[in-house]
C-alpha cells in the first residue's frame, strides 16, 4: 500500500470506517470565500460549517481536498523544482468534526492511522504541541505513549492556528517523522529545524476558541476538529524516498516528459522536469475547474505556471507543444480519482497546445523588443557622448561606450575587457563611480508582463552584448503589480458570503421550488429583509427582500435570469423584480410593496410573469442544442464557460480558439434546428451524480454538485454505429420547454470574442428568431432596391461594386504617387528638390492625400532615381497631421541612419520618436504645417553627421 492512488484510499477508507462521510474535493475556485484566489487547504469548503453560518449532518467528514498555491498569500511557484517538497498544486487529505470528538478522539484515529494502517515505527515519530496546551500534551504520552522528550511544545503561532484577526482559533498538534541520523536537520523548535531530517507529515488543529475583536478569547460551544495531511508528503514517507518528486506519481509524470522531450531527467535537467510535471499537475486541474489563462485574476496566475514549465521546456531543448502530450499520463494517474480530468481532458490538452504555440510567439516579439531596445541605447550613447568637452572626447571615447552629463560617472560596455580595466583606473576626480550599462528594470519588467519574456531571457540574450539588466527597478515595477492585484482581490468573491442570509435559512429552512411544474402556487412567508436586515413588516412604497416557504419563482442560477411576477393577498400587493438564490437553497425575491401591509406568517397567491418563463425557457432549452452543436460541428473540446439565458436572447460563451466560420455557425444553427423539428419531449429525472455522469451527461467543469442531480435531456439521433441516442443530456436545475418544437426557431445573430480561447454566441429563438429574420429580409430588399437589381443577385451585384471601388482607389493612389515625383522643377517634383549636402544628394519634398504604406514607396522610388543620396518625403494629411518617411541609399547606410534622421524630422513636426531600419524609417507629428521646417531638420541632421 505505498502508491499514491492506494494511500489515497486507505485514508478515505479508514475515516468512512470509523463514520466519517466521504466529501468530495470542492473546487479549485472558492464558493464560500471571497479572500482566496485559490482553494488551499482542505477546510475551505467548510468554512460556513466552522464559522456557525452552516450546519451540517453528519458531524464528521474526510476529503481528499484539491489544493493550489501559486497567487496571493500562499504562494509557492518560485519554489517549485529547486526544494523537495514545494508545489503549486498538491492534494490535502483531512478528517474533520464538526462539534462531535475533540482532541483525544482526534489524536487517537491519527496515531492509529499512521502507524497501524499505514505502518510507520512509533520510534520514528514525535509531535508537537502549542506551548500552553497541557491537554494535547498528555494525550500524546497516554494515548500514543511518546515519552515526553518527543512531545515538544511549540510556543509560537506556527501551532495556533486562526481562520483570520477574529473566529474561530485554537492551538495545533503536528506529527513529525525522523528520516534518520543521515539526513542534517533538527527536531521541531531547534536552531537546525529548517534541515530536511525531520518532516512534518500532518497537522491536527484544535478549534476550540472564539477570537473577539478586543483580543479575548471565548471558548467555543462545540470545539471542532480540522487536520491536514499532505498526500505527497506522506506518500514520500511510506515509498522510503527524501523528495516528494521521487514517488511514484511524480516518476510517472517525469518518465512521460523525459520520453517527450528526449532529455534524461539528470543534473539541471532534473529540475525542469520537475517543474514540468508539477506545472502539468496545476495547470490541468485549474481548466478542469473552469479557470482559463488570461491576463488578470485566476487565469493569470493561470499563464504564469503555464509558461514557467513551457520555459522549462524550452530550456530542455523542445521546440514543439510538450505540456498538452503530458495531459494523457495524468489522466492516467489521476483521472480515476479526479474523474473531471477525464471529462475535461480534450480542453485541457487544446488549451495548453495553443498557450504553448502562443508562447513561442512571444519569444519571437521579445527578442524583437529587444533589440528595439538596444538600437535606442546605442543611439542615446553616442548621443551623449557628443556632449563631452573637446578635450575629453577622444580620452574618453576610446574607453567609454557611455558617458553621463555629469562626467563623475560614467557608464560603459563591459564585452572589452581592457577597456574596462582602463576606466577603472582613472582618478577619482575624474569618475569616482563606474557601473555598467543596464537594460531599464521598466522596460524588463514590460518584456515579462506584457510579452510573458522571462526574465532570465532578458538576461541571458543582453549578457552577450554587455548590458545588464536593473533587477532593483524590476522587483520595484513587480512589487507594484502584486500591490495591485493584492488591492484586487480584497473583498472580492465569487459568491461573497452574506451572513444573514445563512441566520435565515438556519431558522427557517430552504425553500422549496415549485416552478418546475406550475407557474403559479401559494406561499407563506416565513422571513422579510431590507437594508440587510430582518424586518418584521413591509409597508407600501418599500421595497425589500420576500422569503417563502415555497415558490414558483426560478432564483437566478446557472446563467438563467430570475422570474419576476407578483404576490398577493386581500388587501396586500408585491411586485417582483428580481429572483435570487442564496445560501445554498434560500429564494429572495426582490420587489417593492404596491398595496397594504407584508408581515411574516401571511399566506400569498404567487404568479410569476408566464410569458417571460416561456421565452426563458425556450432560450434555455436552445442553450442545450447550441451547446453540443457546437461539439459537433467545432469539435468535443467545447465546453461551457458561461451563459446568460434571459427572456429575449441566449448567449453562450464556450471555448475554442479561433473565430467560427460562416460555414460552421450555419452548421450549428442547421444541427440545432434539426432538433427542434424532432419536437420530441424534453425529459427530466433525478439520477445519483455518479450514474448520470456514467450515463453520459454533460457535467459543467469546475461546478460542484450534490450527490443527486436533475438531468436534462433532449433530441435523438444516431451514433456512428448507427444505434440511437439522446441528441443532449446535461446536468442542468433550470426550467425547459416541454417539446422541442416550443423553441420555434433557434437563429445564431452573432459570434465574437471574449477572451483568450473563449468565444462567444448569441441566438434568438422564436417570436424573436422570427422578428430578426424578417428584418434580415427587409433589410436585404431595401438593397436591392437601391441597386436596381433583384433579391437573388444583391451579392454578386455588391461584389462587383466592391472590386470596381477596390480598382478606383488603387488607380487614384498610383496617380497620386505618380504627380508626386513628376512635378515642375522647384516644386519637389523635379531636379530642382536634389541638393548637395556636403557630398551627400539629398531630395526632400512635400505631398498631399498620400498614406503612410504609399510614403515608403514614393522614398523608394525616389532612391532609386538618385542612385546615390537620402530621400525625405512628408505626406500632410487631412486633419492636420504628417507622417515622414526618410531613405538611405545603400551604398551610404554605414555612414547615416535613417531611424535617427527621420527622428529630427519628427521632433519638427511635433511628434516623438519613430522606427524602422537603417535604410528605410517612418515617424510622424501632429504639426503638418511645420512640414518645411522638419525637411529644414533632416537636412541639418544629415548636415552634421557629414
Amino acid at each position: 500500500m505505498s502508491g499514491v492512488n492506494e494511500i489515497r484510499s486507505a485514508f478515505l477508507d479508514y475515516f468512512k470506517r470509523e463514520g466519517h462521510e466521504i466529501v468530495p474535493s470542492s473546487s479549485l475556485v472558492p464558493r464560500n470565500d471571497p479572500t482566496l484566489m485559490f482553494t488551499n487547504a482542505g477546510m475551505v469548503q467548510f468554512k460556513n460549517v466552522f464559522t456557525g453560518l452552516e450546519h451540517r449532518d453528519p458531524p464528521r467528514a474526510v476529503t481528499s481536498q484539491k489544493c493550489v498555491r501559486a497567487g496571493g498569500k500562499h504562494n509557492d511557484l518560485d519554489n517549485v523544482g529547486y526544494t523537495a517538497r514545494h508545489h503549486t498544486f498538491f492534494e490535502m487529505l483531512g478528517n474533520f468534526s464538526f462539534g462531535d470528538y475533540f482532541k483525544d478522539r482526534a489524536i487517537e484515529l491519527a496515531w492509529n492511522l499512521v502507524t497501524k494502517e499505514f505502518g510507520l515505527p512509533a520510534d520514528r515519530l514525535l509531535a508537537t504541541v502549542y506551548s500552553e496546551d497541557d491537554e494535547a500534551f498528555d494525550l500524546w504520552k497516554k494515548i500514543a505513549g511518546l515519552p515526553e522528550d518527543r512531545i515538544i511544545r511549540i510556543p509560537t503561532s506556527d501551532n495556533f492556528w486562526q481562520m483570520g484577526d477574529t473566529g474561530p482559533c485554537g492551538p495545533c498538534s503536528e506529527i513529525f517523522f525522523d528520516h534518520g541520523e543521515g539526513i542534517p536537520g533538527g527536531p521541531p523548535g531547534s536552531p537546525d529545524e529548517d534541515g530536511d531530517r525531520f518532516i512534518e507529515i500532518w497537522n491536527l488543529v484544535f478549534m476550540q476558541f472564539d477570537q473577539q475583536p478586543g483580543g479575548e478569547r471565548l471558548a467555543l460551544p462545540k470545539p471542532s476538529i480540522d487536520t491536514g495531511m499532505g498526500l505527497e508528503r506522506i506518500a514520500a514517507v511510506l515509498q522510503g524516498v527524501h523528495d516528494n518528486y521521487e514517488i511514484d506519481l511524480f516518476g510517472a509524470l517525469i518518465a512521460a516528459s523525459e520520453e517527450v522531450t528526449g532529455v534524461a531527467a539528470e543534473g539541471a535537467s532534473h529540475v525542469s522536469h520537475k517543474v514540468i510535471a508539477d506545472h502539468l499537475r496545476a495547470s490541468s486541474f485549474l481548466l478542469a475547474d473552469g479557470v482559463m489563462p488570461s491576463n488578470e485574476g485566476r487565469g493569470y496566475v493561470l499563464r504564469r505556471i503555464m509558461r514557467r514549465a513551457m520555459r522549462h521546456a524550452h530550456l530542455l531543448g523542445a521546440r514543439e507543444p510538450v505540456l498538452c502530450r503530458l495531459v494523457p499520463a495524468l489522466v492516467r494517474e489521476m483521472g480515476r480519482a479526479y474523474p473531471e480530468l477525464g471529462r475535461a481532458e480534450d480542453l485541457i490538452t487544446e488549451t495548453l497546445e495553443l498557450e504553448e504555440d502562443r508562447f513561442r510567439r512571444t519569444l519571437d516579439r521579445g527578442n524583437s523588443l529587444l533589440e528595439e531596445e538596444e538600437r535606442a541605447v546605442t543611439e542615446n550613447t553616442r548621443s551623449r557622448i557628443e556632449n563631452l568637452q573637446p578635450d575629453e572626447v577622444d580620452y574618453y571615447a576610446s574607453r567609454a561606450f557611455e558617458v553621463n552629463k555629469d562626467n563623475k560617472n560614467i557608464v560603459f560596455l563591459s564585452t572589452i575587457p581592457e577597456k574596462k580595466e582602463a576606466l577603472l583606473k582613472l582618478p577619482e576626480k575624474q569618475a569616482n563611480t563606474v557601473m555598467e550599462a543596464a537594460l531599464s528594470g521598466e522596460i524588463a519588467f514590460k518584456l515579462y508582463d506584457t510579452y510573458g519574456f522571462p526574465l532570465d531571457l532578458t538576461q541571458d540574450a543582453l549578457r552577450a552584448r554587455g548590458i545588464t539588466v536593473e533587477i532593483q527597478n524590476f522587483e520595484q515595477a513587480m512589487e507594484r503589480q502584486r500591490a495591485e492585484a493584492r488591492k484586487g482581490w480584497k473583498g472580492s468573491g465569487e459568491a461573497a458570503v452574506e451572513t444573514v442570509w445563512f441566520a435565515v435559512k438556519d431558522r427557517v429552512g430552504a425553500t422549496d421550488f415549485l416552478g418546475y411544474e406550475t407557474d403559479t402556487a401559494e406561499g407563506v412567508v416565513t422571513a422579510l429583509v431590507a437594508d440587510g436586515k430582518e424586518i418584521d413588516r413591509l409597508e407600501a412604497g418599500q421595497e425589500g427582500v420576500v422569503i417563502l416557504n415555497q415558490t414558483p419563482f426560478y432564483g437566478e442560477a446557472g446563467g438563467q435570469v430570475g422570474d419576476t411576477g407578483e404576490m398577493s393577498a386581500p388587501g396586500v400587493r408585491f411586485v417582483v423584480t428580481d429572483t435570487q438564490k442564496k445560501a445554498d437553497g434560500l429564494s429572495l425575491h426582490f420587489g417593492r410593496v404596491e398595496e397594504g401591509v407584508l408581515t411574516p406568517d401571511t399566506a400569498l397567491n404567487l404568479k410569476i410573469d408566464a410569458e417571460r418563463r416561456s421565452q426563458i425557457r425556450a432560450n434555455h432549452s436552445a442553450t442545450h442544442l447550441v451547446h453540443e452543436a457546437l461539439r459537433q460541428v467545432l469539435g468535443t473540446h467545447v465546453a461551457q464557460k458561461g451563459s446568460l439565458v434571459a427572456p429575449d436572447r441566449l448567449r453562450f460563451d464556450f471555448s475554442h480558439n479561433k473565430p467560427m466560420s460562416a460555414e460552421e455557425i450555419e452548421a450549428v444553427e442547421e444541427v440545432a434546428n434539426r432538433i427542434v423539428l424532432q419536437n420530441d419531449p424534453v425529459t427530466t429525472r433525478l439520477m445519483a451524480l455518479e450514474d448520470a455522469i456514467e450515463a453520459g451527461a454533460m457535467a459543467l467543469f469546475g461546478e460542484k454538485y450534490a450527490d443527486e442531480v436533475r438531468v436534462v435531456a433532449m433530441g435523438h439521433e444516431r451514433d456512428g454505429n448507427g444505434r440511437e441516442r439522446v441528441y443532449s443530456m446535461e446536468l442542468c436545475g433550470g426550467t425547459h420547454v416541454r417539446r422541442t418544437g416550443d423553441i420555434g426557431l433557434v437563429s445564431v445573430v452573432s459570434e465574437s470574442a471574449v477572451s483568450a480561447g473563449v468565444r462567444r454566441i448569441e441566438a434568438f429563438t422564436a417570436g424573436q428568431a422570427r422578428r430578426y429574420l424578417q428584418g434580415q429580409d427587409k433589410r436585404v430588399r431595401e438593397v436591392a432596391n437601391v441597386l436596381k437589381v433583384a433579391v437573388g443577385d444583391v451579392v454578386d451585384r455588391s461584389a462587383t461594386l466592391v472590386e470596381e471601388r477596390r480598382r478606383l482607389e488603387r488607380e487614384l493612389a498610383d496617380t497620386r504617387k505618380k504627380l508626386a515625383l513628376a512635378g515642375p522643377a522647384g516644386s519637389g517634383g523635379g531636379e530642382a528638390d536634389v541638393k548637395k549636402v556636403g557630398d551627400v544628394s539629398f531630395m526632400g519634398r512635400t505631398v498631399e492625400g498620400i498614406g503612410g504604406k504609399d510614403l515608403k514607396g514614393l522614398v523608394d522610388d525616389a532612391k532609386k532615381k538618385l542612385g546615390s543620396g537620402v530621400v525625405a518625403i512628408i505626406g500632410k494629411a487631412d486633419d492636420g497631421k504628417a507622417g515622414i518617411v526618410v531613405g538611405v541609399t545603400a551604398d551610404l547606410t554605414d555612414r547615416y541612419d535613417a531611424v535617427s534622421l527621420v527622428r529630427a524630422g519628427s521632433e519638427a513636426l511635433g511628434g516623438k520618436g519613430g522606427g524602422g531600419r537603417p535604410d528605410l524609417a517612418q515617424a510622424g507629428g501632429p504639426n503638418a504645417g511645420d512640414a518645411d521646417k522638419a525637411l529644414a531638420a533632416v537636412e541639418a541632421a544629415l548636415a552634421g553627421g557629414a
